[in-house]
């Protein structure tokens, strides 16, 4: 905290009641003590030994000095003690403009960062929303470097605010260019993900394309860092020497302007070239190609977005004043009386007009996820277009029972379907009813067609004696069903009622069935042939082996002997 100052600003002690008093400001003090700790009264009314500076003018003298050098009631000269000035007054505007940018910049965040669909590996949520986050950085690093703007003019003497503006000053230039790469990089990205969506296989993760888009990000950063750390590892308090013109011309001004700072800005400017580099990158491989140098020159110009016309040109503005700074220190934002025109113009309105431009275009641009998932239905209609597949209208599905309610969830579907067709609640007594029911079912097909037909037969025998002439009536061509399937029961019930309402048209009887079975194949197997094959089975079994047996039947008697087989003729 010490202090430097030039001879010539070196006041002598002014004379007290003795030789060994000074009056200060109306105060007496011991000349003694101030002389044994090596105390200096200097022209701009402070009084400094090397490590202490305190403030010597009313309404800040002290009152009282110990022989120990202590003083009671003292002021340090970095306090902020003047009133607010122009560059506060200016800062503190330009503070709120940035306040509510970083609103917009959060919703704006909000709204693209979203996802409506899967994750992909080859484009990370991560990468749409970096261009959001540089600019709420922004933002930050602006807020803070311009509200200390108001300490800068405060302060008596400068000291820490001037080094706090200046630092984030500095980090408000990076920010703002990383800014502008992700967004022109994120725009490569959206391009190409809307060159590959309708065919993911059109661009292969391989080749120079593939490479130069993984290796130029890397690039820039490079730069960009680089930038970083020629300005932000350096002596900073150099730059608080601004308290006299000769601490402004031997110290401040070299420290500002050497050659760290000079190869700094042209780094970002290396910087903005990758920038554009990309650009015209991402124009040649996922835009239409013209041919000819001409019309090459006429479709990049034509196909850049104005937005990112005006993001370049501003950004190298800002760039160009970093670059003038790095020279000229009248016109610096490190400089505590620098021109204040300068400073705001160059320094702080070219981040703020891109951080406008970005919020204009967030809240025009829809979220990238809902735009591709409109680009596909468009695909889809215009390919059934193509088909000649007409969709039913929305109304329909309403209309035909399709339609899922708000709110419904598969479970409730399915028990709402269930209620329709009459089920109900799964229980055990249920499920053993369900299973005596199958096995009545299956034993009831199996013996259907001899109960059908001695059914019938004495169903039609009956009914010839009862009616005259031999006719029967429509009921009796069917016999009456005593299972438990209710499936079955319906069916036949039905069968009754079509056949009494429409004479003509009645069912088969089983004779008529067996003719028109016959007239398809061979011969249904009745009881009669099984028995007969069974009695020429058990026939040839007692007559002997060597005897080969006609039977269709695959059972022997068990009372016969068993059959010796001689060759496979007897199988």
């Amino acid at each position: 905290m010490g202090n430097i100052f030039d001879a010539r600003e070196i006041l002598a002690f002014p004379n007290g009641i003795n030789s060994s008093d000074t009056l200060l400001a109306g105060v007496h003090f011991n000349l003694t003590a101030l002389e044994h700790w090596n105390y200096t009264l200097y022209s701009n009314g402070t009084l400094s030994n090397g490590s202490r500076c305190l403030l010597t003018f009313a309404p800040y003298t002290p009152t009282l000095l110990y022989p120990n050098g202590t003083f009671i009631n003292s002021t340090s000269c970095y306090s902020p003690v003047n009133p607010i000035g122009e560059r506060a007054k200016i800062g503190i505007v330009f503070a709120v403009f940035y306040a509510v940018v970083l609103f917009f910049m959060m919703i704006n965040l909000r709204k693209h960062g979203r996802l409506y669909l899967p994750s992909e590996k080859r484009f990370r949520p991560i990468g749409r929303r970096w261009q959001w986050y540089w600019g709420i950085m922004v933002c930050v690093a602006a807020f803070i470097s311009l509200l200390m703007n108001v300490d800068v003019d405060r302060y008596y003497l400068p000291e820490l605010p001037i080094v706090l503006t200046s630092f984030f000053w500095y980090l408000l230039q990076m920010c703002t260019m990383a800014l502008v790469w992700e967004a022109v990089r994120h725009w490569g990205s959206w391009m190409e993900r809307q060159y590959i969506d309708p065919n993911p296989f059109v661009l292969s993760e391989e080749g120079i394309r593939y490479r130069f888009e993984l290796l130029i990000p890397l690039v820039f950063y490079l730069f960009l860092w680089l930038n970083f750390f020629l300005i932000v590892p350096r002596s900073w308090g150099s730059i608080e020497k601004q308290r006299s013109p000769d601490q402004i011309t031997d110290i401040a001004t070299p420290s500002a302007t050497n050659s760290r700072a000079k190869a700094a800005a042209f780094l970002l400017l290396a910087s903005w070239i990758v920038t554009v580099v990309s650009l015209r990158h991402s124009i040649k491989h996922y835009l239409p190609r013209n041919r000819g140098i001409l019309n090459r020159i006429v479709g990049i110009l034509t196909n850049i977005p104005l937005r990112f016309v005006v993001l370049l040109f501003l950004s190298l503005a800002m760039i160009a004043y970093q670059t003038l700074c790095a020279w000229e220190f009248q016109w610096s934002v490190l400089n505590v009386d620098g021109n204040r025109l300068p400073i705001f113009l160059g320094g702080y309105t070219p981040p703020l007009l891109i951080l406008l431009v970005q919020c204009l275009y967030g809240y025009i641009a829809p979220n990238e996820d809902l735009e591709l998932m409109r680009q596909r239905r468009v695909r889809g209609l215009e390919q059934d277009r193509d088909l000649g597949i007409v969709h039913k209208p929305a109304w329909w599905r309403r209309v035909h029972g399709d339609y899922i309610p708000d709110g419904e969830s598969m479970r409730d579907r399915i028990a709402r379907n269930v209620r329709e067709v009459g089920g109900g609640r799964a229980t055990a007594r249920g499920v053993q009813q369900a299973m005596a029911n199958r096995d009545a079912e299956t034993e009831n097909v199996e013996m259907g067609p001899i109960s059908r037909t001695t059914t019938a037969a004495s169903s039609n025998h009956d009914s010839s004696r009862a009616m005259p002439g031999g006719s029967s009536s429509p009921a009796s061509q069917f016999e009456t069903y005593v299972g438990k399937s209710d499936r079955r029961r319906s069916e036949r019930t039905m069968a009754v009622a079509a056949s009494m309402l429409f004479p003509g048209q009645g069912g088969l009887t089983p004779e008529e069935r067996r003719v028109e079975l016959v007239q398809e194949g061979p011969p249904p197997y009745t009881d009669a042939e099984a028995s007969a094959n069974r009695g020429r089975g058990r026939q040839s079994s007692t007559q002997g082996a060597s005897a080969r047996s006609d039977s269709a039947g695959t059972l022997v008697s068990l009372s016969g002997q068993p059959q010796q087989v001689r060759s496979m003729l007897d199988i």
